[in-house]
């Protein structure tokens, strides 16, 4: 599949096949989505793939504050990418001071390009993949025994589509790009 094409055909996809995705096929994914641009190229960015059916609706059932939607979608994925930062690198210099006025949102800034460039690959590979945005950070990281230090930025359902979603409208490139 050509570049273009690939980002122009992802779509967010929330029913999936009951069908496993190959470990091997993940790793692929991961290692494609390491080449993901980054602070100072800190590459703060990590990835726990879970699959484990009784964790994952734990995840969905105590992390999703209670929205419905997400729990649903979390319960039935094949599996679940938590997307985790490691703190306190990206947008700081070596002696702990910021080094631009966004200070360290650019952690989350680095996030997003990993967690889009992840997604583009699972595309490539055939696996559909959403964004879910709505979690508790805190439970989450209770239920995964994260370090101090990590963050959760996003989670990603990951699996074979059930089908292809059609592609929403998209504002016109008149609305997007303006010239000084």
């Amino acid at each position: 599949m050509q570049l273009i094409d690939g980002i122009k055909t992802r779509r967010s996809v929330r029913k999936f096949e009951d069908k496993k995705v190959p470990h091997e096929v993940l790793e692929q994914i991961v290692e494609a989505a390491a080449f993901a641009p980054s602070w100072k190229n800190s590459q703060t960015v990590r990835y726990i793939a879970v699959e484990d059916a009784a964790l994952k609706e734990r995840i969905a059932t105590e992390a999703t504050m209670n929205f419905t939607h997400n729990k649903d979608i979390i319960s039935a994925c094949p599996v679940l990418i938590v997307v985790v930062t490691k703190t306190g690198i990206c947008g700081y210099e070596k002696d702990g001071s910021y080094t631009t006025s966004k200070k360290d949102k650019w952690e989350m800034f680095d996030a997003g390009i990993a967690s889009q460039t992840f997604m583009l690959a699972a595309h490539e590979y055939g696996v559909g993949t959403v964004t879910l945005g709505i979690f508790d950070e805190e439970i989450l990281g209770k239920i995964l025994e994260l370090p101090e230090g990590d963050n959760v930025s996003a989670l990603l359902a990951a699996g074979y589509p059930e089908s292809a979603p059609a592609a929403p409208k998209k504002k016109s490139v008149k609305e997007l790009l303006s010239w000084r």
